[in-house]
């Protein structure tokens, strides 16, 4: 590679470094794990991950789920609280 590419191309890294560095938070994405199931990365220290057939399941408890967070808020515990 002649100089000016490798500079050039220095400073590209540089600003791709400078921006992921940048990024404030991650949001959440979705994987296929080595097994075939779907994995979300982004929520905790660990990815969640479950077959599809309990993703279904997961997600039509959906409503259910946020009636029992409502329902038992002063006893749950937000990310960052003591």
């Amino acid at each position: 590679m002649a100089e000016d590419d490798l500079k050039a191309e220095l400073e590209r890294l540089k600003a791709e470094n400078e921006a992921l560095k940048n990024k404030k938070t991650r949001s959440a994405f979705l994987k296929i794990s080595e097994k075939g199931a779907v994995s979300v990365y982004g929520l905790g220290r660990f990815p969640v991950t479950l077959y599809k057939e309990q993703w279904i399941r997961l997600l039509d408890m959906g409503g259910d789920i946020r009636s029992f967070i409502e329902e038992n808020q002063d006893k749950l515990k937000s990310k960052g609280s003591d």
